[in-house]
């Protein structure tokens, strides 16, 4: 695997650490900024509503730059949104920084998928996706709980600076590893051709996989901190270690989901979007009782991450004429999942349904996250994927090109 993919990964890491590390951190916003937990989770929301945004207007803004000119900007304005952050001085100004923050991470995103697909064979691209996503993931191991440590010993502008500097290492090694030009030997990209590679059903279909599998997800994870605190009974200071933990469930699902995305993708969607549906549900009804809720948290990072592989390089097979549009609209499917589950989960604590409620949100969303994953396998299984019978020579028989579809 290219040095690049890893510190690709690593640029995730930097800027995936300020996605999520939100989670350890909302009692403590909160309470410095005089709003409700409710209102401080809606920041996660910001974040992912940038995201939506940012992802495909930034894919299709840089897509003639050179990728290492788009991804040191994106980081560069990734910076400055978090030193503002840092520095914000109410509720209002710190969700606008937000916004702005996850535009350009969207940007990052969108354009590190695309490049790590292309300096690996066809073969391993979902293996290349899963390095870089692993970034995301080492976040909420390490990022997220050392974040929740440093915001409640020295405050949670502190968390904020640490991102800074992080990101900053990474956008200097980046800087370092990837070509200052356009890659070799690459075609010119084409706003139209790229928007040609979207118009299939079956990529839109697998996007609302992505919307829904990951949304039910993150939406428990979002309020995990407190209902590990009130409902579980379990203290401030070991709520770091079950987010790590959660986090080590999380790089053991997408290793293993990156072992199997590009032979098994529909398999690997049924368990492990079955296996989070079950989790959820269990979370639900059992989280008063401490020690299963910790078990619970790491089954929840399982299977709540060992689908990433698959509907990261899932849209690069479904569309390979759209190799920077389909990312960066993934990616907007992810962060719509992220903006409506945290959502509805605070508008069911809101509603008096308690901190549990989170956990029925994400069983549920789940439940339909398997119906859509059922969908999806059905169009694969009419053929009405075909992108390697429109691959196959002229020559070949008709009746052998409407067989072929997609595994």
């Amino acid at each position: 695997m290219p040095i690049a993919v890893y510190l690709l990964g690593l640029g995730v890491f930097a800027q995936g650490t300020s996605e999520f590390m939100l989670a350890g951190l909302l009692p403590d916003i909160a309470l410095d900024l005089g709003v409700s937990i409710p209102d401080a989770g809606l920041l996660v929301s910001a974040f992912a509503i940038g995201m939506v945004v940012g992802a495909p207007v930034l894919a299709v803004a840089t897509l003639r730059l050179p990728r290492r000119t788009a991804l040191v900007a994106f980081q560069l304005v990734f910076v400055a949104g978090h030193v503002v952050g840092a520095l914000a001085p109410g509720y209002g100004v710190l969700f606008a920084t937000r916004v702005v923050s996850a535009f350009a991470y969207a940007g990052f995103w969108s354009v590190a998928a695309a490049t790590s697909v292309g300096l690996v064979p066809a073969g391993v691209k979902g293996k290349a996706l899963s390095v870089v996503g692993a970034g995301l993931t080492l976040a909420t191991i390490v990022g997220v709980p050392a974040g929740t440590v440093v915001g409640q010993h020295i405050g949670w502008r502190a968390a904020f600076w640490g991102v800074v500097v992080l990101t900053g290492v990474s956008l200097a090694t980046l800087s370092a590893a990837l070509p200052a030009g356009r890659a070799t030997g690459r075609e010119l990209p084409s706003v139209r051709r790229e928007l040609r590679g979207l118009a299939r059903p079956a990529l839109w279909v697998s996007y609302l996989v992505t919307t829904l599998s990951f949304g039910a997800a993150i939406v428990t994870f979002s309020y995990l901190t407190p209902l590990l605190t009130e409902v579980s009974g379990l203290p401030a200071g070991v709520v770091p270690a079950v987010l790590s933990l959660y986090g080590v469930g999380g790089l053991l699902g997408m290793t293993l989901g990156g072992r199997t995305a590009d032979r098994s993708p529909l398999r690997t969607l049924f368990l492990g979007v079955g296996g989070l549906t079950a989790a959820s549900a269990l979370l639900a009804l059992t989280a008063g009782n401490p020690a299963v809720a910790i078990v619970l948290a790491f089954v929840l990072g399982l299977t709540g991450y060992v689908t990433n592989p698959v509907l990261q390089s899932r849209v690069f097979t479904l569309a390979p004429d759209a190799p920077t549009l389909a990312p960066s609209v993934n990616t907007s499917a992810f962060n719509v999942g992220i903006t409506l589950t945290p959502m509805l989960g605070g508008m069911t604590i809101d509603a008096g349904l308690g901190f549990t409620s989170v956990a029925w949100v994400g069983a549920a969303v789940g439940a339909v996250a398997l119906v859509a994953v059922l969908w999806a396998a059905v169009m694969q299984r009419r053929g009405t994927v075909r992108t390697v019978a429109a691959r196959m020579p002229d020559s070949a028989p008709a009746a052998v090109k409407s067989t072929v579809s997609l595994h």
